[in-house]
């Protein structure tokens, strides 16, 4: 193949990746998409000799190495992400939950915040924020059964963190499921449940649920 063609295709794919990246809506693969088009550009620039966007993409791709670096680190640092427990009534609550009420649908259909076990309503359901400094990224949800066990009625992350699962700060790293009384988590078995995420999130199958101890 003549490496002239070879040059210009790498050159476009480079083109192409820093442009869809734009248009991605997860964070992680944002930075990854547009570092790979960033340093493919920047050598297709260096090798043509257009020595201003070979330095202007070098510069794209030290700065996505960088996020990309700080993004890692804080994906499991309890400084960054906080739980926070709030009623079932919390107007910031509510306002997430309806500014993201498609996406939450289409994620957890059977979901109702004003259900039989809502909190306003005078029920048993225990609601979690996840914030990463004054944005919150999560919503966990649990019904309390008594005796110390839940069910997961939602767990869901705003898109662009989902690379991340900050529901692991509800189910390891935080104190809050301790601290309202439960000891032991159940999530009905469903096909469209990602299994690595429950697994790392510590639970096990057991019969038709996946189930979880709480420390306390």
């Amino acid at each position: 193949m003549d490496t002239q063609v070879v040059l210009e295709a790498i050159g476009w794919i480079g083109s192409i990746l820093i442009v869809w990246s734009l248009m991605v809506a997860r964070v992680l693969r944002f930075r990854w998409m547009n570092l790979i088009g960033a340093a493919l550009a920047t050598g297709y620039n260096a090798i043509i000799e257009v020595w201003q966007f070979a330095f202007m993409n070098l510069a794209i791709t030290i700065i996505d190495i960088y996020w990309l670096w700080r993004l890692y680190r804080e994906a499991h640092d309890e400084e960054v992400y906080r739980v926070l427990a709030v009623d079932a009534g919390n107007a910031f609550l509510r306002h997430v939950l309806a500014e993201h009420g498609d996406d939450i649908k289409a994620h957890e259909p059977a979901f109702d915040i004003d259900g039989d076990h809502g909190t306003a309503a005078g029920g048993n359901r225990h609601t979690f924020l996840v914030v990463r400094g004054d944005e919150a990224v999560g919503v966990v949800a649990v019904r309390d059964e008594g005796d110390g066990q839940g069910v997961v009625e939602l767990d869901w992350v705003k898109q662009r963190f989902r690379d991340f699962t900050p529901g692991e700060f509800v189910y390891r790293e935080s104190r809050v499921l301790a601290e309202a009384g439960f000891t032991r988590l159940r999530v009905p078995v469903r096909d469209e449940l990602d299994r690595d995420y429950m697994r790392r999130m510590g639970f096990q199958t057991d019969g038709p649920s996946w189930v979880r101890d709480i420390a306390a």
